[in-house]
């Protein structure tokens, strides 16, 4: 018999996989049918006065998979993960075997002035929320020219 995903929900009759439909459709699909691969982070950007509120969509992350830091005005996002899936059938033979590694990673100027101890963050429910406070930057000063005579 050959295997072959069914569109009609209905049983494969294969003793070879012994599984619902549901799993083995499973197999057929690709990482981001998962929702394990992020290509971009979705940003929403508030400026509330005196504060800009940041929310980016991570779904399927954990808290423990994101890493937020500050250098040089620019606050870089990021989030990576990997995961692995073993099957074998009742020999021991590898009946699928995946890995998965993805990363991404988003990098928003600031400003100089902000400090770390400046910005908020708080997950949850796949969403990063960042306060990140208006400050001033120093006026550049003007070049002042004197006169030669």
């Amino acid at each position: 018999m050959m295997l072959v995903p069914s569109i009609f929900n209905t049983s494969l009759g294969n003793d070879f996989f012994n599984d619902s439909i549901d799993s083995i459709r499973d197999m057929f699909r690709t990482p981001l049918e998962h929702g394990k691969n992020v290509s971009c982070m979705s940003t929403d950007i508030q400026d509330l006065g005196d504060r800009y509120q940041m929310e980016i969509e991570l779904p399927g992350y954990k808290k423990e998979e994101l890493k937020a830091d500050l250098k040089d005005g620019y606050l870089t996002v990021s989030a990576e993960r990997s995961s692995s899936k073993e099957e074998k059938d009742k020999e021991g033979r590898f009946v699928r075997r995946e890995r998965y590694m993805g990363s991404c990673q988003r990098s928003f100027y600031v400003g100089e002035n902000i400090t770390q101890e400046d910005i908020h963050a708080n997950f949850s429910d796949g969403v990063l929320k960042l306060v990140v406070p208006k400050k001033e930057e120093p006026a550049i000063e003007e070049k002042k020219y004197i006169p030669i005579e």
